[in-house]
């Protein structure tokens, strides 16, 4: 119960003090608490120095698991702060990270970013602390990078859980127009609160809003008001063209460990979408349809759907969420 009102006052304090004074936060990250301690992974990759940020929290009562935290394109591994809490208070331990480019962690000027190459980063950073065997889930952009991890690393998988994952359809073939590097940076350059409130209403929340929807969007939008908003803007038009050149749909008949699918059926989003014609816009993020059609490619799949929730069922209706979460895990095949 005390990590839980942590999270909560922490979530009612960024809220507040975004209604109070909009903050502004460094380029990684700096001046945003966590609910839990950061640590940092220090490391080289592609020639340069980095760190990567992450809690790793062990719960009172362990039972001999760990879960795998992987954020969105859009959040970081704060947002995952009531699920960790409702995990540790199940026994699992868990280790949420800050993926390279992103949030707390180093914001490169030169990478080549791969989903393999995030994955061999967090398995790392994994061995680092003694973690070879895990549950690996991803959230959204998270949810790729975690069907990446598991295809890579499938004997260190034991389960694979995909919340509301992107790539569940190849947006290029679909009619989505590739974007350049410089129109994406210049259009993310734009980024403010009130662009990224009205994306995440109409795609992630069918056209409703509110509080608890808030604070995310001030971690993210108070980096943009930030002094390195410039390296923040270039390493999110990076990500979205690794979003969009690296499907992994393709790949779901190699999962073999157990997958649970969670997603709620309002959910529309299909990264580029803004770009493309109106009659495509139209039929993309289709995640009633979608869902259904990933789980059938996965030979060992479990598919969740919340007919009433968006792309975020862990912060729309967290109660619920938790309880398919945990059910999930639990009914895992050995």
């Amino acid at each position: 119960m005390l990590k839980r009102l942590t999270i909560a006052s922490l979530l009612l304090a960024s809220a507040a003090l975004a209604q109070d004074a909009p903050a502004s936060y460094g380029p990684m990250l700096e001046g945003f608490n966590y609910p839990y301690t950061v640590d940092r992974y220090a490391f080289t990759s592609q020639d340069a120095e980095m760190q990567m940020a992450y809690m790793d929290v062990k719960p009172d009562r362990p039972n001999g698991r760990t879960v795998v935290l992987m954020h969105g394109k859009n959040f970081c591994a704060a947002q995952w702060g009531g699920t960790m809490a409702a995990l540790l208070d199940a026994g699992y331990r868990v280790v949420a990270v800050d993926q390279i480019g992103f949030c707390k962690s180093t914001k490169p000027q030169n990478y080549n970013f791969t989903f393999a190459q995030l994955a061999a980063n967090t398995h790392d950073l994994l061995k680092s602390v003694g973690v070879t065997r895990a549950v690996i889930m991803g959230h959204s952009m998270g949810g790729m990078l975690a069907a990446r991890y598991a295809l890579t690393y499938p004997g260190e998988t034991e389960q694979l859980v995909l919340v509301d994952p992107l790539g569940l359809e190849d947006w290029r073939a679909k009619g989505v127009p590739e974007q350049t590097y410089e129109t994406l940076y210049q259009d993310q350059l734009k980024t403010t609160d009130d662009s990224i409130r009205a994306y995440e209403r109409a795609t992630y929340y069918a056209g409703e809003w509110k509080p608890e929807y808030e604070p995310p969007v001030q971690m993210l939008a108070g980096m943009y008001r930030g002094p390195g908003k410039e390296i923040v803007a270039r390493n999110s038009a990076q990500t979205y063209q690794m979003i969009f050149s690296q499907p992994v749909l393709q790949e779901f008949p190699n999962l073999k460990m157990p997958v649970l699918l969670i997603v709620g059926d309002k959910d529309t989003s299909a990264p580029g979408k803004q770009y493309a014609p109106p009659d495509v816009r139209a039929k993309l993020g289709n995640y009633p349809v979608l869902a259904k059609e990933a789980a059938a490619r996965i030979p060992n799949a479990k598919l969740v759907e919340f007919a009433d929730l968006g792309h975020t069922p862990q912060i729309q209706a967290p109660g619920r969420f938790y309880r398919a979460l945990l059910d999930g895990l639990s009914a895992k095949a050995d």
